[in-house]
């Protein structure tokens, strides 16, 4: 991932009002920048996976959380540091895992993370596997510190989506016409589309305050842009009345 324009990229939205902006960095010297930058919120991220995490961003969880450590030392007051926990739901020995996320949580929260993610970077959780990690981890961190990261590779995003809300969850990361990836999960999607995520809380009475229509443009644009097809699902439905 090229991160050269990070700073400029900062600058250019640190001063937008009515959004929050969280600045994920992968290590101290990305922490330092992105303060250095302005940055007001700073997210770090880990894996559930000793070699995921050594794959994506080449530093052991033992060293990741102790980085984080050292994170909230040198910010010394205004905690404002987000973590993210990826790879939550994968594998099949889902016991031992719920033992292994229920000590991640607790370290993360202990350390004083206004929020800590639970992510499915590969896209293989499903609600069956999502209640029972969520319940595990809520026994340790409080719900309304938790905040839930899908991808979409099994199209399962939606109904994990759904059951995290039902649960007390009210963070959910999405992307703009299901943008992104996982360059370390052979065949992993983006995240789950906000035009889908967008939709489904509108359906359910949710108030969103989200511009469907704004934002179908928006995601047609960036992928026009980028070269990339739109997302089956929302996204695709243009001729939609909003």
């Amino acid at each position: 991932m090229k991160l050269a324009d990070a700073k400029d990229v900062v600058e250019a939205v640190k001063t937008l009002e009515g959004a929050r902006l969280p600045v994920l960095t992968p290590n101290l010297k990305g922490f330092e920048a992105a303060v250095a930058a302005g940055a007001k919120e700073i997210a770090v991220f880990a894996s559930a996976s000793e070699s995921f995490s050594k794959a994506n961003i080449s530093v052991l969880l033992k060293k990741v959380l102790h980085v984080t450590m050292i994170y909230l030392m040198l910010q010394q007051s205004s905690p404002f540091l987000f973590a993210g926990m990826y790879l939550a739901w994968s594998g099949a020995l889902l016991k031992v895992q719920l033992v292994h996320q229920k000590l991640h949580m607790l370290q993360l929260h202990d350390m004083g993370c206004i929020e800590i993610s639970l992510g499915d970077t590969i896209g293989i959780g499903t609600p069956g596997t999502v209640i029972p990690m969520l319940e595990a981890v809520m026994e340790v961190v409080p719900v309304e510190k938790l905040a839930v990261h899908f991808h979409d590779t099994y199209g399962q995003s939606l109904p994990n989506i759904l059951v995290s809300l039902q649960m007390g969850i009210s963070v959910v990361d999405s992307s703009v016409a299901g943008l992104g990836g996982c360059p370390y999960a052979k065949g992993a999607s983006g995240n789950v589309a906000t035009e889908d995520v967008v939709y489904m809380l509108n359906g359910l009475g949710i108030t969103t305050n989200v511009d469907m229509r704004k934002l179908l443009q928006t995601g047609d644009f960036i992928c026009k842009y980028l070269d990339q097809v739109l997302a089956e699902g929302a996204s695709k439905a243009t001729d939609m009345a909003y």
